[in-house]
């Protein structure tokens, strides 16, 4: 661990007093995209085609989407994954599509599907390049938000590949500058205009200006504040932070946080050294009055780089939606963070989906894994923020009409994204009755927006789903190779305020995938088939 210009005492202070979680400290405001609030529904290249794509490719999907009744049943999203792109960006740094495959480049074909009712969605990854090393959004995120709004893009899928963790050090800050853009005419505030707290303290420097600097910064740990920037209105200006470069041998990062609300980073690279001091800018909001402006480095744990990073896209997407020419288009946001730093923490706020696990295959085993993994976490979802176990598989691979059965069951309870992955234009009518069963697909898209909560765990795990108008979907799931017979009390479920089912003395229903007809009192006893499901809805 490097000490980075902090004194001894507050680095050795720092091992004893460990910093806290930006997530945790900073509560940053929910990014309002104005996206649906049920989960999605539509197609996505990956899961069959790979890097095997091209516009006839995705126009006649889309033809089958509509031919085949999918388009009528929900699937309204047809989504370009990885290698839609070339790798050239154009001569002005933009996105563009394979110059082979996609000639009429992306905004065309968008167009035309449009047309035909369909909405459309890119990819890009949270790294230098995607999976596939083509050209990423990575630092380029405010340019590619822009692009993609611009063509009618209304879903994005943002993966972590070529992933760059951001620093959990920051520069040493001798002062900040604030300037209206355009303008020479700037205020110096040195560093002894502000208050040091934490791990951060004054230290004397004879090659910078004033005479002095602040480190300690790091790891959201020490902080310096400014709390007497008076402007006499309110607008957009320069801030200009003011660094002693010293450690140039690593990257740094520095965060301003501005009257506890607006949040901009600075990325400060490795450093040559032929001067003592440098400069870096972000064009911040303040208001009209006193401001306050606190510095440090937010990066305390990795899960805060993630976070951050994917923020930041929410934010330009979010912002190019609203900034683009014509009929709004909000951008659902895909976080394809594979689970590894606990996005369903935070997704909710940056975005409208997080993968919960690495990537699915057609195997029943792994989606097994995958459900189990995201089982636990519906208390993280929200209206319009799901979690997202990836797309489904049904109909993919050596998967039973059971395992089919169950996978898309459970994806529906879970109050998933319902994207499909197969080769639409060779679907099997037996995997199309599945995928566009209309009661399952209902209680996926109900009002409530609520996942379902595991009730019961063993070897067949009863899921309670709340519907609108105090109806209770109810999947019994065998995850094993032979069938169970399950009697499994509903008190559970009516003492469960999550689940708030009323009350009766009998309920007659029907199940779903095989139309038998039940009468439960105070039990639930049937019979599931092995890999498999029933699945009921209690009113």
């Amino acid at each position: 661990m490097r000490r980075n210009g902090m004194c001894p005492f507050c680095y050795i202070k720092q091992f004893f007093t460990p910093s806290s979680p930006f997530i945790e400290t900073y509560k940053l405001k929910r990014i309002d995209n104005g996206a649906q609030k049920a989960p999605i529904m539509g197609w996505s290249s990956w899961n069959t085609f790979r890097n095997n794509i091209d516009e006839k490719l995705i126009k006649d999907t889309a033809e089958a989407v509509k031919k085949t009744g999918l388009l009528e049943a929900g699937y309204r999203y047809i989504n370009l994954d990885d290698n839609w792109h070339s790798s050239l960006r154009d001569e002005n740094g933009k996105l563009q599509g394979d110059l082979t495959r996609f000639p009429r480049g992306i905004k065309p074909m968008i167009e035309d599907l449009n047309k035909d009712g369909f909405r459309v969605g890119l990819y890009s990854s949270n790294g230098t390049l995607t999976c596939e090393d083509l050209p990423a959004s990575l630092h380029r995120e405010k340019l590619d938000a822009r692009t993609i709004a611009e063509w009618g893009v209304e879903y994005f899928k943002y993966d972590f590949c070529h992933h760059e963790y951001m620093s959990k050090y920051a520069p040493l800050v001798y002062g900040i500058e604030i300037a209206k853009p355009a303008s020479s005419d700037a205020t110096f505030y040195d560093c002894k205009k502000s208050r040091v707290f934490g791990t951060a303290k004054f230290m004397r420097d004879k090659k910078v200006p004033v005479g002095c600097h602040v480190s300690g910064l790091d790891k959201n740990g020490g902080y310096m504040e400014y709390d007497n920037i008076y402007m006499e209105e309110e607008g957009y200006y320069v801030l200009t932070v003011c660094i002693r470069k010293k450690g140039n041998k690593y990257a740094k990062v520095l965060a301003a946080h501005i009257n506890e609300e607006d949040f901009y980073v600075y990325d400060i690279p490795c450093q040559n050294k032929p001067n003592f001091t440098g400069r870096f800018q972000q064009v911040v909001h303040l208001k009209k009055g006193q401001n306050t402006i606190r510095l440090f480095n937010p990066v305390a744990r990795r899960s805060d780089s993630s976070f951050l990073q994917y923020y930041n896209m929410g934010k330009e997407l979010a912002a190019a939606a609203k900034e683009r020419q014509g009929e709004f288009r909000p951008i659902v946001y895909s976080i394809c963070e594979w689970g590894f730093n606990k996005p369903y923490k935070w997704g909710s706020l940056a975005g409208n989906m997080w993968r919960t696990t690495p990537d699915i295959r057609p195997w029943f085993w792994w989606i097994k894994i995958i459900y189990e993994h995201t089982v636990k976490l519906y208390k993280y979802a929200l209206p319009g923020a799901w979690n997202d176990p990836d797309m489904l598989e049904v109909g993919n691979g050596k998967l039973t009409e059971n395992q089919n059965i169950a996978h898309f069951s459970l994806w529906c309870m879970l109050n998933a994204p319902l994207v499909l992955g197969n080769d639409i234009r060779k679907i099997p009518d037996s995997v199309l009755k599945i995928v566009t069963d209309k009661t399952m697909i209902s209680i996926n898209q109900d009002e409530t927006y609520k996942p379902c909560k595991r009730i019961i765990k063993g070897s067949v795990d009863l899921l309670a789903k709340p519907l609108t108008n105090g109806r209770v979907a109810v999947c019994l799931f065998n995850k094993t190779k032979s069938k169970k017979s399950i009697s499994a009390s509903l008190e559970k479920i009516f003492d469960d305020n999550y689940i708030n089912l009323k009350r009766k003395e009998s309920y007659s229903v029907n199940e779903v995938w095989s139309g038998e007809k039940y009468d439960f009192t105070d039990k639930i006893t049937v019979t599931v088939p092995a890999e498999s499901v029933k699945v009921f809805i209690l009113e």
